[in-house]
């Protein structure tokens, strides 16, 4: 079947050269069905073992950096036992970690079950799944020991200031800093950790965070990762001059203490760094000043079921409507193989050709 095209509202992104260089795959079938017992990777040689499902494109905030404040929820929700075949395929592929996002996912009544449910598939070589999740953190002080004992290990906050006042600001909620700081240390106390604190950083807006997260990290006994700002936001303003980088980063943080940094997996994002007297970690995650696209191992599923191989995508790949149709396991796992086989190679942030994802952030899934 073919891929899906961008939806017209964003069609007037697209450059010229859009459909030429990103052209729709017709993907057939084999005739008879099989097993798959090859590794998941893709014409680069990237194994594919991480999988991020989106089960809904709400959100309870409207942070500035990610929504107008005029689009509320585009795309549907699923089943979650839609999601769980989905997962139970790709995990069979070679799938290892499993990241649940959104919009917000404690939004999803039912988002414990789906955790347990997730927690008793084995990986393909007879492993437990690494099970985490991102949120904004408003719901999780009363869901967090609910959600370690159905099998989730870890969890990502997403929290743009230490100062509560800014942090409205920014989520456009009011009183929502008390919530997410309960939310946080609810998820550390209970050891779904290292928990880790998300911060997207704009210039002129919370550069001056920087350093005061870092003490926030050493006080709280969480890794904070700061985000360099991506070009996914609904109102599509993003400009270069906007990015707040890995090397600026690192200077204003070294004003406060000096950094070492510290291995990490050959397929992380973010390049990690402890303070010198060792109390304190800190991560960058900096894609547009430096791109980590020759090591992803990601793909991603939208919360209305299409396979979304980059986050800049100009393509969806609609995997729930194969079943829909009554594909069997092995369809989808062919079909999941030819999506993949046609990963992109790298993002084109910052370049004359550069075409914006068909999708912004909180309708792909953080």
């Amino acid at each position: 079947m073919e891929t899906s095209a961008p939806p017209a509202s964003e069609r007037r992104h697209w450059k010229g050269n859009a459909r030429r260089e990103y052209p729709a795959c017709r993907l057939s079938f084999p005739q008879k069905t099989r097993s798959y017992k090859l590794p998941l990777t893709d014409k680069f040689g990237r194994a594919i073992t991480d999988l991020r499902i989106s089960i809904t494109d709400r959100c309870n905030y409207k942070c500035v950096y990610c929504r107008t404040g005029n689009e509320g929820a585009v795309y549907g929700e699923l089943p979650f036992g839609d999601y769980l075949r989905m997962a139970r395929v790709l995990v069979s592929l070679g799938i290892t970690k499993v990241r649940i996002t959104g919009g917000e996912p404690l939004l999803r009544k039912g988002v414990v079950d789906f955790v347990r449910e997730l927690a008793v598939l084995r990986s393909a070589k007879g492993g437990s799944l690494d099970i985490a999740i991102t949120t904004n953190g408003h719901l999780l002080a009363d869901m967090a020991q609910p959600l370690k004992d159905a099998g989730l290990n870890r969890v990502t906050v997403s929290m743009d200031a230490v100062d509560p006042d800014r942090f409205a600001r920014i989520t456009r909620v009011p009183g929502g800093f008390d919530h997410v700081l309960a939310g946080m240390r609810a998820a550390r106390d209970c050891g779904l950790g290292p928990v880790k604190v998300n911060c997207v950083l704009m210039r002129g807006f919370n550069e001056d965070q920087i350093v005061p997260f870092g003490m926030f990290a050493r006080e709280e006994r969480v890794i904070v990762r700061f985000i360099e700002f991506m070009p996914l936001e609904e109102d599509r303003v993003w400009a270069p001059e906007t990015v707040i980088t890995l090397d600026e980063i690192l200077t204003r943080m070294a004003e406060y203490r000096p950094l070492i940094e510290i291995p990490h997996a050959h397929s992380e994002t973010a390049r990690r760094y402890r303070f010198e007297d060792g109390i304190g970690e800190i991560g960058i995650i900096a894609p547009v000043s430096h791109p980590f696209c020759g090591h992803c191992s990601r793909i991603r599923i939208t919360s209305d079921g299409k396979i979304r191989t980059c986050l800049f995508s100009v393509w969806d790949h609609d995997l729930h409507e194969l079943m829909r149709r009554g594909a069997s396991d092995d369809d989808l796992a062919h079909f999941i193989r030819q999506v993949v086989s046609r990963k992109e190679q790298r993002h084109h942030i910052g370049e004359p050709d550069f075409v914006p994802a068909s999708r912004t952030m909180v309708h792909i899934g953080g």
